[in-house]
């Protein structure tokens, strides 16, 4: 497996495609966004392959900073095909409800962040639920769908060498081990995460990979890290909903929180970097979101 990093927005760390090698061509692993495509192309390049060597695109989800350009490289390599879950399959195929729902939390700065997001053709998109084992360019892979941050969330287990990709299901984590919970809205759902995080467990993987960033070789002290990183930003964010006058002034101190506390153990760079990844107000958003969809049901 190679790492290519994507350096979204022009910084290091930010996004990274997973690359691997097979008797049948190159398989990509969430090849970010359009506006990060020629720096996929550099990295493809730098280990001795190009775009038109892709046959498969495996995404753990469609969200903008993992999914974008699949369309695109689509429309460029006629052999190449995309997995994705299906509840995302449709979004990929017709993306504009899910570019109508980005273009809420990102405005104007849509097309500087992303770039296009091209559709794809519906025959070279296979939709998935969980459980499959696939043959991907003739390396063995299994399929677990991972819910928690995104309904159409699914995560692959490389059989051959036994590293798990998991997207967003297990954080965001900077060079330095330091992890945060990535949990924009609208999906958020912390029981079905930790439950996720119980599959991905279960296969008791030899590492992981995070699109943000890269591997952690100790799997299985990460994910009981990162269980408590889950459940402690989630708490959190429910008791920032019991003072304060507005929703502006609550994720205000829940961000300079976060900022402060980042700072303590990460150079600038790495913070800056960190919240690219995951803006902290929308760490905020998607688990007040969460918390008020559960009050009536308590």
């Amino acid at each position: 497996m190679e790492l290519i990093d994507l350096r979204f927005q022009g910084r290091e760390g930010v996004i990274a495609s997973a690359v691997m090698g097979g008797p049948r061509g190159l398989v990509i692993v969430d090849p970010g966004p359009t506006s990060c495509l020629p720096a996929l192309e550099a990295g493809l390049a730098g280990i001795g392959g190009a775009l038109a060597d892709v046959r498969t695109i495996l995404l753990t989800h469609i969200h903008l900073d993992h999914a974008g350009a699949t369309g695109t490289i689509l429309a460029r390599v006629p052999a190449a095909r995309a997995f994705v879950h299906e509840r995302g399959a449709p979004h990929l195929v017709d993306p504009s409800k899910l570019l109508a729902s980005a273009t809420r939390l990102y405005g104007d700065r849509m097309d500087v962040l992303w770039g296009r997001f091209d559709a794809a053709p519906a025959d070279r998109v296979t939709a998935l639920v969980g459980g499959e084992r696939l043959d991907v360019a003739g390396r063995p892979v299994r399929v677990a769908y991972t819910p928690g941050h995104a309904v159409h969330h699914v995560s692959y287990l490389d059989e051959s060498d036994g590293t798990a990709y998991v997207g967003d299901t297990c954080g965001i984590r900077t060079a330095g081990d330091y992890t945060i919970a990535a949990t924009p809205p609208p999906d958020i759902d912390v029981e079905l995460w930790q439950a996720s995080l119980g599959h991905i467990e279960a296969w008791q993987p030899a590492a992981l990979f995070l699109t943000h960033f890269g591997p952690a070789g100790a799997a299985r002290a990460h994910l009981a890290h990162y269980r408590e990183v889950l459940t402690r930003t989630a708490d959190a964010v429910a008791r920032s909903l019991a003072v304060g006058d507005t929703d502006e002034a609550r994720a205000a101190v829940f961000v300079a929180h976060m900022r402060a506390e980042a700072r303590q153990v990460l150079s600038e760079r790495e913070a800056v970097a960190l919240e690219l990844a995951a803006p902290f107000e929308q760490i905020w958003a998607g688990l007040a979101r969460y918390w008020r969809k559960k009050a009536p049901a308590a």
